[in-house]
């Protein structure tokens, strides 16, 4: 599915200003890979986007994708969906709850809340498809990543 038609732009724009002001460079690599996902709202993964930018890039690898995605994630261009750095987590506590998930390290934390368990899903959302469950992911710092950035 395609981004709206000026979007795309604007977000190219937002990349270029990004890099300039964390002192990265604009390689074309760099370009390619970005705007193959800012052209785009269906969330690809690093795979598609790799199969993507390798019709521009015959010499494109996986890992430069990999690492040039980690790279925006870090400039605040792009977030991540899902497990942080796509690990895959398990979880036997099949209760309804949701996660905290720190950014920096990776912990996961259950927590519970009455007021998320009674979240109205949108029709938005329900036009989509049949909701079988909603679970609130909360990222941010854990307690821990959060003294350790104070302190040092």
């Amino acid at each position: 599915m395609k981004a709206r038609q000026a979007e795309p732009q604007r977000r190219f724009e937002r990349f270029e200003r990004a890099c300039r002001g964390a002192g990265a460079k604009l390689t074309h690599q760099r370009a390619v890979i970005f705007r193959e996902l800012a052209r785009t709202s269906d969330h690809p993964d690093a795979e598609t986007i790799y199969r993507r930018a390798r019709k521009k890039i015959p010499t494109l690898s996986l890992d430069t994708v990999y690492r040039t995605l980690w790279l925006f994630n870090d400039l605040g261009l792009i977030t991540t969906l899902g497990p942080p750095r796509a690990r895959a987590r398990f979880d036997a506590n099949t209760s309804p709850h949701h996660h905290f998930l720190c950014t920096r390290c990776g912990a996961a934390q259950d927590f519970y809340s009455r007021q998320l368990d009674d979240l109205e899903v949108p029709d938005e959302v329900k036009a989509m498809g049949d909701i079988e469950s909603v679970r609130v992911e909360a990222r941010g710092l854990c307690l821990r990543c959060r003294e350790r950035r104070k302190t040092g």
